[in-house]
């Protein structure tokens, strides 16, 4: 039998709601034939399934004009993590998984992650979504702790700082394995206002930055647009939900 892996996902603040970690789990559960403990992170565990492991927070300072932005997921690097070890799977809650995701844990043993794709080319990964051996990367942290000001500072995001502290270590994911809803799933231009965003069939992950989120996208919400609409996106349905 394969030895049992960690799938980890946090939730702060009020931008997500419980379902998004419920229908996480269940997203994983009928994708993934290893054995594994799923946890949730948070600030708040109201709402969240039984079957899911809740942790605090790890403590993480971050400076008050970026409490909004991913820097809180560096707590992934604490030196004790709840105890968790092994091959460990990072997920953003604004995920949908669309096919067996085994592989991701079978790629390589060193620090793999999504290249991110606004940044071909120069070593930047996507935080959305990462596989590593907890526990043997708390140098990341360490180092985001001698001077998170001069870190935030210095780097538009938490991802490229991370990405800058791993540079020999990170392998990147096979393109195909995840797709970007905006860029590779939404028609140019107007054209979304005719034509359905497309599931690639190929992929395992898709991921859902920004906006809009996977219950906006299903109705066919763009908020913060222009003209805010787009074709609904039928098929999250089929993957987006909580059994």
């Amino acid at each position: 039998m394969s030895a049992k892996v960690s799938i980890v996902c946090m939730k702060w603040g009020t931008l997500y709601s419980p379902d998004y970690v419920n229908k996480l789990f269940c997203m994983v559960r009928r994708n993934l034939t290893k054995p594994f403990d799923f946890y949730c992170l948070t600030d708040d565990a109201f709402g969240i399934r039984s079957e899911i492991i809740v942790k605090a927070l790890p403590e993480v300072y971050v400076p008050e004009k970026n409490q909004v932005s991913p820097w809180r997921k560096l707590g992934m690097f604490s030196k004790d993590l709840y105890g968790i070890g092994g091959r460990t799977l990072f997920l953003d809650l604004d995920l949908v998984i669309i096919n067996n995701i085994d592989e991701l844990f079978d790629y390589t043993d060193k620090f793999a992650i999504i290249e991110n794709w606004t940044q071909k080319g120069h070593g930047i990964g996507n935080s959305s979504v990462y596989c590593f051996n907890a526990s043997e990367y708390s140098f990341v942290l360490d180092a985001y702790n001698k001077d998170p000001e001069q870190a935030v500072e210095n780097h538009d995001n938490e991802q490229i700082f991370l990405s800058k502290q791993l540079v020999n270590e990170i392998r990147f994911f096979p393109d195909t394995w995840f797709r970007s809803f905006k860029r590779h799933c939404i028609a140019p231009g107007f054209m979304r206002f005719f034509k359905s965003p497309l599931l690639p069939k190929e992929a395992k992950i898709i991921v859902f930055h920004g906006q809009p989120r996977p219950h906006q996208a299903l109705v066919g919400a763009w908020p913060k647009k222009l003209i805010p609409y787009l074709k609904p996106a039928s098929w999250i349905a089929d993957y987006w939900r909580e059994d």
